[in-house]
């Protein structure tokens, strides 16, 4: 079978679709940055590829420190104009925003195909529930917004780079809904291009949002320490987060930090296999490059064979490969499990802990082989990693206790409760964790003493949409947690004195 890429889908073909489509954010050569209401040729351009097969394609136009903050005190006029809109009319605008965004989904997503390696249904999905959820906000936000006012300045939004429109782009519609002006970073590993579309589409609708490039290092003290910020919110990992939450702990910011942990899957006194293998393959979706992706296994001994034959035929079904090759000009495009890493350097770090962790000791039980992607003849496939699993990672390796963000897994074997509590805690705290268990009295004892926000029984748990609320413990989360009514009073002022349910240096508050 020799593959192609499908026709029209080129990234020429998506690049000329833009410049048609958004001529004042688009030039042929470069994407502008958005500040002050209008567009701007301005920033250091980088040049850029795509994980998906090497491919030259719009890179980011960096802002230098004092362009960022130049942005930052036109975003605060902004603000304050845009806090006295009346809700009716912000209704209206965001509205009319989504009905844009619906308009060109497809084109949207094959920016996120060609800029994150999200396969293809996976990007329309990650469209979709950006234009869905925040339309459930506007049918909710009567009442949410009742009895609260704007903040006394813009949002400022560092995000990763793995879901541009259902996390980034609907935190910043949502904040925007709720009397705020936006600023956001375009997440440096990609999606300028996506978010610089969705931006445009959303301006022309009088919508008051910010999309700025740059290094986060260098535009901190822009977007994280002015005094004109009125929140910070970031999505990230734990190194980049920790100095976020310095920073904002320092100045007595409103903050919103979700950060990664170690989201662990336990298996104890559990015989429903069938049902377990068809829970397994969800969790690789996006190669694991999710916030709430399942890396690791804990597994009672005893019942370790069973969960191999349950396990192992899953991994070896998993199609990955080039999310635009088919065989024939009218092929749909296909459907896998998930496609490139975000780059090759990402693919290449986790190759090298893969290695040096079998080599002090962890038995692999699978390695994937290259030879199994779905590639064009010829074509770069450096960001490409096929999945691996591994039994017992040393201590000292990485895989042992910190988040892959990639399509491999570590398993853990335990012969008593306590051993699976502290193996699923390893990491001081996650975003989910599910238990597989036959009993429903030992899930309930057991979930308790998970040091996750979300534990499933038996299914995994996702960051949720519409009125599922989100947060972390530990060190996965610092801040106001999220998710429906809790996102808008995270970037909204209520009553005096008022404690924000979250994870905060003084206080530790769970929703009612």
């Amino acid at each position: 079978m020799t593959l192609f890429l499908k026709p029209g889908t080129a990234w020429e073909d998506a690049w000329r679709r833009c410049l048609a489509t958004a001529p004042e954010a688009f030039h042929d050569d470069r994407v502008l940055n958005l500040w002050g209401g209008s567009w701007h040729r301005d920033g250091r351009m980088l040049p850029a590829v795509s994980p998906v097969d090497g491919t030259p394609i719009a890179g980011l136009p960096r802002l230098d420190p004092a362009a960022a903050h130049e942005a930052v005190r036109a975003a605060l006029t902004q603000h304050r104009q845009w806090r006295s809109v009346p809700l009716e009319e912000r209704k209206a605008r965001v509205s009319a925003a989504l009905d844009a965004l619906a308009e060109h989904r497809e084109l949207l997503a094959l920016l996120l195909v060609w800029e994150i390696g999200k396969p293809w249904k996976t990007a329309q999905a990650d469209v979709d529930r950006a234009i869905d959820g925040v339309r459930w906000y506007l049918t909710e936000i009567d009442s949410m917004i009742a009895g609260r006012v704007p903040l006394d300045g813009p949002v400022s939004n560092i995000a990763s780079w793995n879901y541009p429109m259902s996390v980034l782009m609907h935190a910043m519609l949502v904040q925007a809904l709720a009397g705020n002006a936006v600023i956001a970073k375009t997440p440096t590993d990609g999606g300028v291009a996506c978010l610089t579309l969705a931006c445009a589409l959303a301006v022309r609708e009088n919508l008051p949002l910010t999309l700025v490039s740059g290094s986060g290092g260098e535009l901190s003290d822009a977007l994280v320490r002015a005094p004109e910020i009125g929140c910070v919110s970031f999505v990230g990992g734990r190194d980049a987060g920790g100095r976020v939450a310095s920073a904002v702990a320092d100045l007595g910011k409103r903050h919103v930090l979700e950060q990664e942990g170690l989201n662990c899957w336990g298996v104890w006194e559990y015989t429903d296999w069938p049902t377990l293998a068809g829970q397994l393959r969800k969790t690789y979706d996006y190669a694991k490059q999710r916030c709430t992706a399942y890396p690791r296994f804990v597994v009672q001994r005893s019942a370790f064979a069973d969960f191999l034959g349950s396990y192992l035929p899953v991994l070896r079904s998993l199609r990955f490969g080039h999310p635009l090759a088919v065989e024939h000009a009218d092929d749909p495009l296909p459907e896998l499990d998930f496609g490139p890493l975000i780059n090759a350097a990402k693919a290449k770090e986790l190759g090298d802990l893969v290695t040096e962790a079998v080599d002090r000791g962890a038995v692999p039980l699978h390695r994937g082989r290259p030879a199994d992607a779905r590639l064009l003849p010829g074509q770069d496939a450096s960001a490409y990693l096929a999945p691996v699993s591994l039994l017992s990672p040393p201590a000292a390796s990485p895989l042992h206790h910190a988040e892959p963000f990639g399509p491999v897994d570590s398993i853990v074997l335990v012969d008593t409760e306590a051993e699976l509590l502290a193996a699923m805690n390893a990491s001081n705290g996650a975003l989910v964790a599910s238990v597989s268990t036959d009993d429903e009295a030992t899930y309930r004892r057991l979930a308790p003493q998970i040091r996750a926000f979300k534990v499933g029984h038996g299914k995994p748990r996702s960051r949720g949409d519409r009125a599922e609320l989100f947060g972390g413990f530990g060190a996965s989360w610092r801040g106001a947690f999220v998710g429906g009514e809790l996102l808008v009073r995270s970037v909204t002022r209520g009553p005096n004195g008022e404690r924000l349910p979250g994870n905060f240096p003084d206080y530790q508050l769970m929703p009612d």
